[in-house]
């Protein structure tokens, strides 16, 4: 059974930094496409940031050069690495992945960013 577990938000103020990760089991996070996907109030859904098998990443432009997503494939885990939030970054962050034509979310983590 596929299940993903966020963890790591909170509260921070502008400048700081957070860690979430995304604990999975019912499959290897390693032979997969793993997404973290952002949620702020009255916003739609936007991705922030893949991770293919190959270690190909994609990031939004919004978040370049401040998020990092990686994986540790001993816990089989992805994580993302975020330096220097911006209020605009507090958002419900979910980790996601896509496994024989379904979608499978977490159920997301708050971070909150004060200015």
């Amino acid at each position: 059974q596929v299940k993903l577990v966020e963890s790591g938000g909170g509260l921070v103020q502008a400048g700081g930094s957070l860690k979430l990760s995304c604990a999975a089991s019912g499959f290897i996070v390693r032979i997969r496409t793993m997404k973290w996907y952002r949620q702020a109030p009255g916003e739609q859904r936007e991705l922030v940031a893949s991770l293919t098998s190959d270690s190909s990443t994609i990031y939004a432009d919004s978040v370049k050069g401040r998020f990092t997503i990686s994986r540790d494939n001993s816990k089989n885990t992805m994580y993302l690495q975020m330096n220097s939030l911006k209020p605009e970054d507090t958002a419900i962050y979910y980790c996601n992945t896509f496994i024989s034509a379904r979608d499978y979310w977490g159920q997301g983590t708050q971070v909150t960013v004060s200015s």
